[in-house]
């Protein structure tokens, strides 16, 4: 997949470009419902001889067009969300640069200059997908807009039997630690990227060695606690138990964010600086504070246990 970074106002040529079918919206977190757009761009493309290509935004419109929003936290951030999108076997992802200029364009200059203007032969969206200042365009007026330069595809909400399925629906269910039911919404687990880094290395001396984890990117955390996880280094994939916290056990002053550990079963390698993934499974139980270093320890046997069993039964 090529991916093609745009700043506005772009110097693409149209003749430089080949006829494409394009999925266009902001896609935080490629959901099931994000795939259904995508896919359709890409089944369309095959059918027409068109290649094919997702049109997305960074930063997220609420950074640069809120009052109040200094940041957003991601499910899918941009490294993610590009990896995902290469996974489905797109030819090309289109970066957009969201700002406020970009923002006023009218939609007819939209349209113009990011769909006539890239060579676009049909464009696919969701049924709610606005485009152009104050989202004035729809899929209603893109009739209209297009002028009759291209074809396009309206794709229906897709729900999972009682919600919509959205991005609003998937922070919520991750912010609640139901990470366990993430994949009927994402098609897959949450995963967020990292590296290791050096701890307090307090868990070495109680039998529990953990790979600390900083994250790469302002992910949407899952809420404190213990969680059955799975780590990706080097290629292959470990099991393990993640605690998100602050350990009161011993920290009597609260750090500025949580820490996020994960001890990895049947492990030894040394892994400060490497890159990992952290894929989300399920919620064992929330953060507590122990009366002291014993009982901490018996329970995360407990824990390990757990998520043992957990993994024992969910295994692929």
């Amino acid at each position: 997949m090529e991916v093609i970074h745009i700043q506005h106002p772009h110097q693409l040529e149209k003749n430089e470009m080949p006829e494409l079918a394009i999925a266009l919206g902001y896609f935080d977190g490629v959901h099931r419902g994000h795939q259904k757009v995508i896919l359709e761009a890409k089944a369309i493309a095959g059918q027409k001889g068109l290649k094919s290509a997702v049109m997305t935004f960074d930063p997220h419109p609420s950074v640069v067009l809120g009052k109040s929003v200094k940041h957003v936290e991601y499910i899918t951030p941009l490294q993610d969300k590009v990896c995902i999108i290469a996974d489905l076997g797109i030819d090309y992802l289109f970066v957009v640069h969201f700002t406020r200029e970009f923002a006023n364009l009218l939609p007819q200059e939209f349209v113009d200059q990011y769909l006539i203007g890239l060579n676009a032969k049909h464009v696919v969206a969701g049924f709610d997908y606005s485009y152009g200042r104050m989202g004035q365009g729809t899929m209603e007026t893109l009739l209209f807009h297009s002028r009759n330069q291209f074809e396009y595809s309206v794709i229906e909400k897709l729900s999972n039997g009682v919600e919509k399925i959205s991005s609003t629906l998937v922070r919520k269910y991750i912010r609640e630690g139901k990470t366990d039911e993430l994949p009927e919404l994402l098609g897959r687990h949450y995963t967020t990227s990292g590296v290791v880094v050096h701890g307090d290395k307090r868990g070495r001396t109680i039998g529990f060695p953990t790979a600390n984890i900083d994250l790469l990117g302002e992910y949407i955390i899952p809420p404190l606690g213990v969680y059955s996880v799975r780590l990706l280094t080097e290629g292959k994939w470990y099991e393990g138990v993640c605690n998100v916290g602050y350990k009161p056990t011993f920290n009597k002053e609260k750090a500025d964010k949580p820490s996020v550990e994960v001890h990895i079963f049947d492990f030894s390698e040394e892994i400060y600086g490497r890159k990992v993934t952290l894929e989300w499974h399920k919620h064992l139980r929330s953060e507590q504070k122990f009366a002291g270093v014993q009982e901490l320890i018996d329970q995360i046997g407990k824990d390990k246990q757990h998520a043992q069993q957990y993994f024992e039964k969910n295994r692929v």
